[in-house]
C-alpha cells in the first residue's frame, strides 16, 4: 500500500513540474514577448515606445535616444531597423480610408473624429527605401484576446493617432539636408551634375533566438505537414 502511494505521489509531483515548464515555455514564446526582445535586440535597449499588429506576428518599435526605428515581421525573425532621416511619414487608415497623416514636407493632417464605429483601423509606416518603402499594422478589426492590442476602434484610432505624433516629431526635429557645395564656390550646373553619394541601406534585424526556438518551430511546421 505504502509504495503505490509513493508510486502516484511521484506521478502528481511529475505531472506538476511538467505543468510548471509547460506553463513557463508558453509565457516565454508568447509572441508578442518574443516581438518584444526581437525589439530590444534590434535596437539595442527596451524601445520608447510599441506597436503591434493584431496577427502578433509583426511590430515597430522607436528609440528616441539613438534615433531609430525597428519593424519586425514573421514573429520577429525578420525586420529592418531605420534612421529617423529615413523615415518619410506615417497614415492613419480607417475602413480603406486614410484620416490622418504625417509626412515629410507637408502639412499635418489632423485627425477630427474619433471613429469609434469603424470596422477596421491600420497604422501604415513609410519610408525612404526602394525594397520597402511601407509598413502596416493592423490596430483594429480581428477578435483578439491579447491586452496589449486594442478592444475598440476608438481605442486603436487613439494609438494611432499617438504614433502619427510620434512620427511628426521626429520628421520636425531632423534638420533638411544642406548642400556639401558652397554656392558662391560652385557653379549651379556643376553642383547639378555632381553624382549623388548612394543612400545607406536600413540596417537588418538579426535574431538571435535561443537553438530550441528553431526546433520548436520545426516540429511544429512537420506536423502541419503531416
Amino acid at each position: 500500500m505504502d509504495q503505490v502511494a509513493r508510486t502516484l505521489l511521484y506521478f502528481l509531483f511529475a505531472g506538476f513540474a511538467l505543468t510548471l515548464i509547460a506553463s513557463g515555455l508558453m509565457w516565454w514564446f508568447e509572441a508578442t514577448r518574443r516581438l518584444q526582445r526581437a525589439l530590444t535586440t534590434s535596437l539595442g535597449k527596451p524601445a520608447d515606445a510599441i506597436v503591434y499588429d493584431l496577427s502578433s506576428t509583426k511590430a515597430a518599435g522607436l528609440d528616441f535616444t539613438a534615433g531609430d526605428l525597428a519593424i519586425l515581421w514573421n514573429s520577429g525573425t525578420a525586420g529592418l531597423v531605420y534612421a529617423f532621416d529615413e523615415i518619410e511619414g506615417a497614415e492613419l487608415i480607417v475602413d480603406e480610408r486614410v484620416v490622418a497623416r504625417a509626412q515629410r514636407g507637408e502639412p499635418r493632417r489632423v485627425l477630427n473624429e474619433t471613429h469609434a464605429q469603424a470596422s477596421r483601423v491600420t497604422l501604415r509606416l513609410m519610408f525612404d527605401d526602394v525594397e520597402t518603402p511601407e509598413f502596416e499594422l493592423n490596430l483594429f478589426g480581428d477578435v483578439s484576446h491579447n491586452p496589449v492590442h486594442a478592444k475598440t476602434a476608438a481605442e486603436a484610432v487613439r494609438l494611432g493617432r499617438k504614433w502619427l505624433s510620434h512620427i511628426d516629431a521626429v520628421i520636425k526635429r531632423m534638420p533638411a539636408a544642406a548642400s556639401p557645395y558652397p554656392a558662391e564656390d560652385v557653379e549651379p550646373a556643376a553642383v547639378a551634375q555632381r553624382p549623388k553619394e548612394p543612400k545607406k541601406a536600413p540596417k537588418p534585424v538579426i535574431n538571435d533566438r535561443p537553438p530550441w526556438d528553431d526546433d520548436v518551430e520545426n516540429d511544429t511546421d512537420d506536423d502541419e505537414k503531416h
